[in-house]
């Protein structure tokens, strides 16, 4: 293993630990909006534990899967923040 396969390694595993402590806070969070910034903070680290994963595979399925979810988790984002503010998603 190079140098680098070790840091995809370490970054993977410290993503990981990141996802665990955004998992925490969503389900313990003690406000809504502190559980919207938790979810969203979620679907990045996984997006960053997909761009890790596909760089140490050598795979492009992985960056593609992980641009789909991020179009995802914007517009989630958003409806959930609208949802927050005025209670009805559609005007």
């Amino acid at each position: 293993m190079t140098v680098i396969d070790h840091a995809l390694t370490a970054s993977m595993f410290m993503v990981a630990a990141a996802m665990l402590f955004s998992l925490y806070r969503l389900l313990a969070g003690p406000s809504v909006p502190d559980r919207i910034l938790a979810l969203d903070t979620l679907y990045i680290n996984t997006i960053a534990a997909l761009m890790l994963f596909g760089m140490q595979l050598h795979s492009t399925i992985y960056f593609e899967a992980a641009l789909v979810i991020a179009m995802l988790g914007f517009v989630g984002t958003v409806m959930l923040s609208k949802y927050v503010l005025r209670r009805d998603i559609v005007e």
